[in-house]
């Protein structure tokens, strides 16, 4: 029998639902459950990509205790179930044209892993497949496509190295940009079992405050990037201005928060922004004299994201430490975003010639970073 909920849809139909629908647009939906967060986006189709009609996003903490038991607890289980119906209610209200769910590094790696996602298919209806480190990182590059191309980011560059720091690893991508056909390809990817929750639960939630600690995660997590080095030689790209670098994590849209003094996260201001690496090792530096109650009180983290924050850090200053890029251009965007613009791209019959692939529609207001004195 067939457990799919009429909303789920499949690819090439459209799928009706018992709520009236406002207006004419076909829609998609993708679902990210990742180590830390559970993510939905619901999107329309536009001319040039998509426009966001509802989104949801809550901290399950799915991976809590994954570093030391190598199993989803049960706790952390229920949070990410109640969390998913939450979503189902969402999806629930609307006609899809197609949906896609993923799971990824808690799913990958816990040996329960797979028996959950059945538990979520019974409970929830959603079809969760678990995708690869290579995939992540594809659909991270696909939604970061228009920064990779934009001219607001001075000249053209044949390169970009991009990292998206997880609640269970981190995955980076060194990319071939063809400036004038606007096209990218993935040249190599890491997906490195190192994320913002196993960091935190390896070294302890408090230690990341002592500065001596702390600069063993960061050692930590270096080491593990040599290999990638070795292998792509991405440095000698660098040190000829040929690479972009592009941050799309919750660890880089907290630190331009920070550098842009805002009162309130504001993702119109942080996506797309350009971060000067010295603000952000400053930012770094305050983020350290806070302390835990200053960090937690702050109104762009939180009491639920201030375990993470400095760990994050310490993964971002790994990376930059390896590769020295002066400027990072900043994305609040990530997986959801990449699987809605492939399911758009199914949708849409192929051109006869070639032509500019979509993008992700207009950019919102934009800022540029300054660096700020200390």
């Amino acid at each position: 029998m067939d457990h799919t909920p009429p909303w789920a849809g499949r690819p090439g139909r459209t799928h009706l639902s018992s709520y009236t629908r406002p207006y004419d647009d076909e829609l998609f939906a993708a679902l990210d459950l990742g180590t830390n967060n559970c993510r939905l986006m619901v999107a329309a189709q536009t001319a040039g990509g998509f426009r966001v009609v509802d989104s949801y996003s809550r901290m399950v903490k799915l991976g809590e205790g994954l570093h030391h038991t190598g199993m989803l607890g049960e706790p952390a289980m229920e949070r990410t179930l109640d969390a998913l119906r939450a979503c189902a209610d969402r999806v629930g209200r609307r006609q899809l044209r197609d949906i896609r769910a993923v799971a990824t590094e808690a799913c990958r790696r816990a040996g329960n892993g797979s028996k959950f996602l059945e538990r979520v298919r019974a409970e929830t209806g959603f079809n969760i497949n678990i995708i690869s480190g290579r995939e992540e990182a594809c659909l991270a590059v696909e939604s970061c496509a228009n920064l990779i191309h934009n001219p607001r980011f001075g000249v053209p560059r044949n390169r970009a190295l991009l990292f998206d720091i997880g609640g269970g690893s981190t995955e980076i991508a060194w990319v071939r940009v063809d400036p004038f056909r606007q096209t990218q390809e993935l040249i190599g990817y890491l997906s490195l079992p190192i994320g913002v929750i196993t960091l935190s639960e390896q070294f302890g939630p408090k230690s990341s405050y002592d500065l001596g600690c702390y600069a063993e995660m960061v050692a930590h997590t270096k080491q593990a990037l040599h290999d990638f080095e070795n292998v792509h030689r991405i440095g000698p790209e660098i040190r000829r201005k040929q690479t972009r670098f592009i941050g799309t994590s919750g660890t880089v849209t907290t630190l331009a928060s920070l550098v842009l003094g805002l009162p309130r996260y504001v993702r119109a201001a942080v996506d797309g922004s350009q971060l000067p690496s010295v603000s952000a090792r400053r930012a770094v530096r305050m983020l350290h004299e806070l302390g835990p109650d200053g960090v937690e009180a702050h109104p762009c983290i939180g009491p639920d994201r201030s375990t993470f924050v400095l760990p994050g850090c310490a993964i971002f200053e790994a990376i930059h430490d390896m590769w020295p890029i002066e400027d990072i251009i900043v994305a609040d965007r990530g997986l959801r975003d990449g699987m809605v613009l492939r399911m758009i791209r199914k949708a849409t019959p192929a051109p006869r010639r070639y032509q500019r692939p979509p993008v992700l529609g207009p950019i919102p207001f934009q800022q540029s970073i300054q660096a700020t004195g200390s």
